[in-house]
This record gives C-alpha cells, structure tokens and sequence, in this order.
C-alpha cells in the first residue's frame, strides 16, 4: 500500500482538501456540543451504570452498583479513564455535577471529532486523494448516528479513536518502529477499554502479516518485524489487561472470563432483546439512509485497495450479527475504518474534477443525515423495537435527570425514591451526587421515612408534598415530616 503521491494534486486542490476537512470537523464538533448541552437523556443504562456510575464511586466513595460491577464482569479501565478525567474537574473548580458531566461530554465530542480525523489519516496512509481522505471523514463526522453517541460515555465512542489512529499508525508504509509501537499501543488501549476490539487487533497482525508475504513476492525479501513487533507490543496490553483484573477483581483475565461465561456459554445477554442476522444493516439504514448508501456504494468500488481493511471491518460486523443481542452502538469500533475505505472509493474516478464532484455528494449525504439527528427515534437507531419503537430518541429521561440535578441542590435531601421511572434509566449518583439513599420505584413505602424526597408524576406528589421542581408532568417533591429514618440495611445495589 502506497501512500497517495501528494506531488500529483495541485497546491490549489490540497488546500480545498484542508479547508474542506477544517469545515468538516467544526462542523462536526459544534453539532456534538450542541447535543451534549441540550440532552441530559439516556439511550441505554451503559452510559451511566458501565462508565460514570463507577467512576463517581471511585472518586466520591459512593454510586450505585451494577451486576457487572459486582460480579467483575467489566475491566476497570474504562471508568477508571472516566474518574481520572472527573478527578482533574476538581482541581479546576468542575465538582458540582452540572461542571464535571459537561467536563466529560465535551471530552467525548472532542473524541469524535478527533476518530473522523482519524478516518481521514487511514483513508490517505490507504492511499487516497486529498478528497477521498475528506469523504471518509465526513462519513464519521456528520452522519446522524455518530453524532447521537458522540457525547455519551460509552465505551465504543472511546475506542473507536485508538482504533483508527491505531490501524493508521501500524499500516502507515515505511512507518518507524516507534510509529508501530504507538500503534500497537493504541490497539491494545482500545481493547482495554472494550473486550471486543481484540478482534481487530487479531485481524491488523493477519494484515500486516500478509504485508510482509507481498513484499516477498515483489522484492523476493520476507519481513514479518512489522507483525512480530506489534504482536510483541499487544501482548505487553494483554498482560496489562490481566494485572488490572488482578489488582481490582482477584484474578488474572477475571471481567473477560466473566464476561465470556455470562454472555457465551450462558447466553444472558439475550434477557436484554434478540434481534436478527440483519440487524445492523437495517438498522444502518433507517438511522442514516444517505450515508449508509454512500458506506455501501464507495466501500465496495474501494475494496480493491484494501481489501484486509474492508475485510477486518465485516468480519467484525459478522461476529456482531452472530450474537443474539444487538446494538447499533457495538459497531462504532468499526465505522472509521469502513470510512477509511469508502473514501478510497472516491479513487475510483481518475479525473479530480469528478472526484470531488462525489466527495460533494458525500457531504451532502452526511448533512442532510445530520439535520435529523434531533428527529431520530428509537427504532431508527434499533433499540426498544418492541415496547416504544416510535419515541424519540431525543433526552428520553432527560426530565428526570434534571430533577435529580435538582435534588442536589435540596439542602435538606436526607433520601430520594424515584417512583416515575425504573432506577437504571436514570442518572444515579452521577446527577444526584449527595451521599444519600436513592430508591427504586420498587423500594420502600413513603410511610417508611427512609426518604424525605420523590421524583413522581405531578398528579402522584400527594397531599401535604411541596413541589421544589417541574419537568414535563414531573416533580421533585418533599414529603410531609422532617428528616428521614436510618436505613441500616441500604446496600447500593442497582436493582
């Protein structure tokens, strides 16, 4: 793989390509901080109880804990990162949760932007033009899923940035073995915060494999020090990833064993929705039409060129489809890389006039799909397709949150039960962050006084209740009686 030959694009036409990519990523960045301060919802507890929950209990000392957590079921690494980013809020003043939950957001969109970047180097170190690098970005920056996930603390937004920096690193041609090294390295974090993305590094060491048996067939020379050197570095992470779970579970490798045997062999994954063999292009397609005819179209015209990338990408979505359940989400590792060979794709015409001529449809493509992110709805992105496929995917649980958010602010909080809403489609300790009981919809009775606050439907606060808060036919309300009884037995357990 030969990177593009710069020398036979014009000054005038590099320069249209950097202006392009500039627009490209600002626009990008500017539409993910507008949703990051406009959406306080959830799309899936995974984004509060996998990464923020944990990382607040590792800073505070308190949060609410899920299975995975109790069961080591999930690497430390992620909230880890996550409470670090939190920690360094305190030190700037960023404590209250307002501050540190836009700290973390904003450090999400840069994330964002930073992997279309990140599209953009793969697709020219793969060899294309200025404006086939620009096409690839934009297939990451503007689409209206990307944009969706961006600000949510999810690990695969995270990874999906030291995925494609990785593969470009690694696959760049005659790359020092420092840029290998920091390659590799990135492959090895991008595992460490999800299980999954081992899959792909497997798939880079077959590439650069192969690599090496094509520059024996050309200069009769065999050279696997490429594959050998990153394979030397993933196995340093591999180490890594079993001493954390050593040092934070008990044992070596303990949250993937726990993770394979709950998720494999016993197949409880499927408690959370099963969905078919075709879910993730059908699920492509109605979260993001334009842009997914673009992924299909330019991928295929630009397999000739990569065809180890274009193959590392769909076994990847084959493994994903071979699991019972499925989410849009779990394929973002991946898009970068398809974006990477789609914007090859733009190559396929020679003269540059028509070249750009398609990068334009791209980008018209991914803007007219970023004008409807605010309008996508769970069924579109392929979650909830059973119970509220028709619901806007926009701040669901938002008016909650917000009303934890003003919880916090309650100088007499002693303990809150959320009646509106199941426990793990709301915020947590995250947005209440008060060191006090939060109850369940199922917990304990308001007669009990082992809470002085509720977040219920307006019409339920009850007589005597003061409403402190309104939000879309909600409140925060405070219940007759001062003080709230101890509960001994109160445990932090996610219900």
């Amino acid at each position: 793989m030969a990177t593009h030959d710069t020398r036979t694009e014009s000054p005038d036409t590099l320069r249209a390509g950097w202006v392009g990519l500039l627009a490209v990523l600002a626009a990008g960045l500017v539409l993910r901080l507008w949703l990051a301060f406009t959406d306080d919802g959830l799309y899936w507890p995974d984004e509060i109880y996998q990464s923020l929950e944990p990382a607040h209990r590792l800073v505070w000392g308190y949060g609410l804990v899920p299975w995975e957590f109790a069961r080591g079921a999930r690497s430390w690494a992620f909230p880890g990162l996550i409470a670090g980013l939190l920690k360094l809020g305190t030190w700037v003043g960023l404590d209250a949760p307002r501050g540190y939950l836009g700290l973390v957001r904003v450090a999400f969109c840069l994330v964002g932007v930073a992997t279309a970047l990140g599209a953009f180097r793969l697709a020219r170190v793969l060899g294309s033009s200025v404006a086939g690098g620009l096409a690839a970005a934009a297939l990451f920056a503007l689409p209206a899923p990307a944009l969706y996930f961006a600000p949510r603390a999810l690990s695969e937004t995270a990874s999906a940035l030291p995925v494609v920096w990785g593969f470009a690193l690694c696959l760049e041609p005659r790359a020092s073995p420092l840029r290998r090294w920091t390659g590799a390295s990135l492959m090895g974090l991008a595992t460490l915060l999800r299980l999954q993305n081992g899959l792909l590094c497997v798939a880079l060491l077959l590439m650069l494999a192969v690599q090496g048996l094509r520059l024996r067939l050309s200069d009769g020379k065999l050279s696997l020090r490429p594959t050998l050197e990153v394979a030397a570095v993933l196995l340093l992470w591999a180490l890594l990833y079993g001493a954390l779970d050593r040092l934070t579970w008990g044992g070596w490798f303990h949250s993937a064993l726990t993770y394979f045997r709950f998720n494999i062999l016993e197949d409880k994954s499927a408690q959370w929705g099963v969905s078919d063999a075709a879910y993730y292009l059908r699920v492509l397609w109605t979260s993001a039409p334009l842009p997914t005819l673009c992924f299909l179209l330019l991928a295929a015209a630009g397999a000739r060129r990569a065809p180890g990338l274009l193959a590392t990408a769909l076994l990847f979505l084959a493994v994903h489809s071979t699991i019972p359940h499925k989410e849009l989400r779990f394929l973002l590792p991946a898009l970068p890389l398809i974006a990477a060979v789609a914007g090859l794709g733009v190559d396929v015409f020679t003269s540059t006039h028509r070249r750009w001529l398609l990068t334009a449809a791209v980008l018209v493509a991914c803007t007219l799909s970023a004008a409807r992110v605010r309008r996508l709805t769970f069924g579109e992105l392929g979650a909830y397709e059973s119970t509220r496929p028709h619901r806007s995917a926009f701040d669901d649980s938002g008016p909650v949150n917000r009303l934890l958010l003003a919880a916090h602010a309650q100088p007499d909080l002693c303990g809150l039960k959320v009646e509106a809403v199941h426990l793990a489609w709301t915020g947590g300790h995250t947005y209440l962050h008060r060191a006090v009981p939060l109850y369940p919809h199922t917990g304990p009775s308001r007669d009990s006084r082992l809470f002085n606050f509720v977040i219920t439907p307006a019409w339920a606060a009850g007589p005597g209740a003061e409403v402190r808060a309104r939000e879309s036919g909600l409140v925060l309300a405070q219940l007759p009686g001062e003080g709230c009884a101890t509960d001994s037995h109160y445990g932090w357990r996610l219900p």
